[in-house]
C-alpha cells in the first residue's frame, strides 16, 4: 500500500529514483545516477572514448556493465572502416570486456537479444536511438563520448529529472497498419522537436497490444520527436519475450513489474490520446520524418529500389509483416529489394519459419545483419537519382547515400507492397 506522504510518480520518476538512490525525484531538478549497464558501437565507442581514458589514466570502472556492439562499419566498406572494426576488437581485449557483441546485429535489438535491458535498469546508450531499451520498462537513453568517458571512469551520470508526456493509443490497429506507422504519424503531428528531451510514455489498449518488437519501434523513433526516453510500462509480454531471450528465471521472478509502472494520478506535463482504429498507414516524403502523411497522398510515386532494414523496420516481427504482403508475389521490373536483418537472430528464425524464404522468392537481395544504409557508412548507400521507399527512421538528405537520392519512409509492409507495384502501394490493398 502506498503510504500517503510519498506523492504518486510517473514510470519515469520511478525508474529515475532508483538509480539515484531516492525514494522520489522532482521533474527539473538535476541528480546523478548510478548507471547500471552502458552499450556502445564501433562508430561511437573505443575510437572515441580510448583517447579520453587514456588522457585519464583510467580504466573501464566495472567491465562487467559495459558492451560493445560492431554494426555501424560492418561490412567494412574500405580499409578505414576496417581498421575501426579492429581497433574496437583490439581494445575490447585490451580492456578486458568480456561483452562484445561482434557483427551478430543492430546495437539497439541485439543488447535485449542478450539479456541485458531489464525492466528497472538504467542505462546509457552511445547512439542516438537507445531509448528503444524503454520498451522493456528500462531508462535508456544516448549520450555524446564525452559522457561516455565519464560514465565509464565513474559508472554516473548526472540527469535533470524529466517531465513526462503521455501518449495514448485507444483501440486497436486496422489490419495492414503497424507501429512505424503510428510513429510517422506523430513526426508529423508532434513536431521532431515534440518530445522537448523530456521522457515520452506510449500507453493505452493499442499500445498494450503490440508485440515486443513492435514495442520497441515506438521507442526507438522517440529520439525522432526530440525526447530524451521512450517509456512502455513491462507487462506479460515483456516478461515472456526476455524469457525466450535466455534471462534467467530467477532474474525475471524478482523484477516487481507493479512497480514499474505510473501511479495514477501522477502528473504528466502533456497527454495525447488517439483512436488507434482512425490511423491509416503513413508515408513520410522525402527529407524529413516530419513529413508524414496517409498514405494516399504518396500513392503511385514510383520508387526503383525498396529497403526493409534498420533497427525499426527488420526485426523478425517487421520481416512477417513484409512477408504478409509478398507471399506469392514478386517484385515489380526495375525494382531492387534489400533485406538487411536487424539481426542474426532474428535472421535465423526468419529462416527456420519460413518468414525469409518469402521475401527471398520475391526478390529480396538478402544483406548482411548491420545498420547498412541507414547509417550510411557502409558499402550499401544509395546512388544519385535512386528513388527509394525504406523502413528506415530518418530519411535526411546525404544519411543513406547521395544527395541526389531521395527516400521516402513508410512500414515494412507499405515497403513491401511498393516493390511489388513498382509504385507508393497502400499495402491494405494486398493483404
Amino acid at each position: 500500500m502506498r503510504q500517503s506522504s510519498v506523492p504518486p510518480a510517473t514510470l519515469a520518476q520511478k525508474l529515475v529514483a532508483r538509480a539515484a538512490g531516492m525514494e522520489t525525484v522532482v521533474p527539473g531538478t538535476v541528480v546523478t545516477c548510478k548507471v547500471d549497464l552502458a552499450m556502445s558501437h564501433d562508430s561511437s565507442g573505443p575510437r572515441r572514448v580510448a583517447p579520453l581514458l587514456e588522457e585519464l589514466g583510467a580504466s573501464v570502472w566495472d567491465p562487467q556493465r559495459y558492451v560493445l556492439v560492431t554494426d555501424h562499419f560492418i561490412p567494412a566498406a574500405d580499409p578505414q572502416a576496417e581498421a575501426i572494426v579492429q581497433f574496437t576488437r583490439d581494445w575490447a581485449r585490451q580492456q578486458k570486456l568480456p561483452h562484445l557483441i561482434d557483427a551478430e546485429g543492430i546495437c539497439h535489438v541485439v543488447l535485449p537479444e542478450h539479456g541485458h535491458v531489464l525492466p528497472g535498469r538504467f542505462i546509457v546508450g552511445g547512439d542516438s536511438h537507445s531509448p528503444t531499451g524503454g520498451a522493456f520498462g528500462a531508462y535508456m537513453f544516448g549520450i555524446g563520448a564525452t559522457e561516455m568517458a565519464g560514465v565509464l571512469v565513474t559508472g554516473e551520470i548526472w540527469l535533470r529529472v524529466p517531465q513526462t508526456i503521455r501518449i495514448q493509443w485507444d483501440g486497436r490497429l486496422a489490419d495492414g497498419v503497424s507501429a512505424k506507422d503510428i510513429m510517422l504519424f506523430l513526426c508529423a503531428r508532434l513536431g521532431l522537436g515534440g518530445g522537448r528531451y523530456e521522457a515520452i510514455e506510449y500507453a493505452g489498449s493499442a499500445v498494450q497490444a503490440l508485440p515486443m518488437q513492435e514495442r520497441m519501434t515506438l521507442t526507438n523513433m522517440s529520439a525522432e520527436l526530440g525526447a530524451q526516453t521512450g517509456l512502455i510500462a513491462p507487462d506479460g509480454v515483456t516478461m515472456d519475450w526476455l524469457a525466450a531471450a535466455g534471462v534467467p528465471a530467477a532474474t525475471l521472478a524478482g523484477i516487481d513489474l507493479d512497480r514499474w509502472r505510473s501511479d495514477e494520478g501522477a502528473s504528466v506535463a502533456e497527454l495525447h490520446r488517439f483512436d488507434a482504429s482512425m490511423l491509416a498507414p503513413q508515408v513520410a516524403r522525402p527529407h524529413s520524418p516530419a513529413n508524414s502523411a496517409p498514405v494516399a497522398e504518396s500513392a503511385g510515386e514510383p520508387v526503383d529500389l525498396a529497403y526493409i532494414g534498420a533497427c525499426t523496420g527488420a526485426k523478425l516481427e517487421d520481416m512477417r509483416m513484409a512477408a504478409r504482403v509478398l507471399r506469392g508475389r514478386r517484385v515489380a521490373p526495375g525494382v531492387a529489394l534489400q533485406l538487411a536483418p536487424a539481426s542474426l537472430r532474428d535472421q535465423q528464425q526468419a529462416q527456420r519459419e519460413g518468414t525469409l524464404q518469402v521475401l527471398l522468392d520475391a526478390g529480396a537481395q538478402l544483406l548482411p545483419n548491420a545498420c547498412n544504409a541507414c547509417a550510411g557508412y557502409g558499402p550499401t548507400r544509395f546512388k544519385a537519382g535512386t528513388r527509394a521507399i525504406a523502413s528506415t527512421a530518418r530519411n535526411f538528405a546525404e544519411r543513406m547515400g547521395d544527395a541526389g537520392s531521395a527516400v521516402w519512409l513508410a512500414s515494412p509492409m507499405t515497403v513491401a507492397a511498393s516493390a511489388a507495384t513498382g509504385r507508393i502501394t497502400d499495402p491494405r490493398t494486398m493483404l
